[in-house]
C-alpha cells in the first residue's frame, strides 16, 4: 500500500530525473563494473566483485523506492499560505516545551535540506494536521505520554 506524497513540481522533476538516470545509465554502469570484476578471477575471493553485486543491490531498492514514490506523487503547487498546517509546509512549534522547525511530507520533497521531516500520518504530524497558527493541540506518543503542541508558524515549503 503506497501513500500519496505531496511534491513540488521542482520536486518531482529531480525525482524523475534521478529515476530516469538509474534505470539507464546507471544499471548499464553497473553492469559494466560487475562484468569487469567477474573478468579478474576467482569470484570468492573477488573484492570488487562483491563491491559491485552490493551497489547493484542499493541501486535496485532505491530505483523500487523512487517507481513507488513518483507513482503516488501528488504534484502541484505549494499549499496556500494562510497558516493551516497540511503537507508542504514547513512547521514551527512548541513541541513538548522545546521549539521545533519542520517540514510536514516528505524526505524527498526536503531533498538536500537539512530541515527534519515528519510525515502527515505521523502520531505529529496527525495531531497538527488541518490547525492553525496559534493553536495548541495534544498527542499521544507510542509510549501513552501526551505532548502538547502549540503551532507558532506554519509557511509553504520553499524548497
Amino acid at each position: 500500500m503506497s501513500e500519496t506524497t505531496w511534491l513540488t513540481q521542482d520536486s518531482y522533476d529531480r525525482l524523475k530525473a534521478e529515476y530516469d538516470h538509474l534505470v539507464g545509465e546507471g544499471r548499464t554502469e553497473i553492469a559494466d563494473k560487475i562484468e569487469s570484476a567477474r573478468e579478474e578471477g576467482d569470484l570468492k575471493e573477488n573484492g570488487g566483485y562483491h563491491a559491485a553485486r552490493e551497489e547493484q543491490a542499493k541501486q535496485e531498492a532505491r530505483i523500487r523506492q523512487l517507481d513507488e514514490l513518483l507513482r503516488g506523487a501528488q504534484v502541484g503547487e505549494a499549499p496556500a499560505d494562510d497558516g493551516i498546517v497540511e503537507p508542504g509546509m514547513v512547521v514551527t512549534a512548541t513541541v513538548g516545551g522545546e521549539k521545533m522547525t519542520f517540514l510536514l511530507g516528505s524526505r524527498e520533497v526536503a531533498g538536500d535540506t537539512d530541515l527534519d521531516v515528519y510525515s502527515a500520518s505521523s502520531p505529529l504530524g496527525t495531531a497538527i494536521l488541518g490547525h492553525k497558527t496559534g493553536e495548541t493541540v495534544e498527542y499521544k506518543t507510542p509510549n501513552g505520554t501526551t505532548v502538547k503542541v502549540k503551532i507558532t508558524k506554519a509557511k509553504p515549503f520553499a524548497g
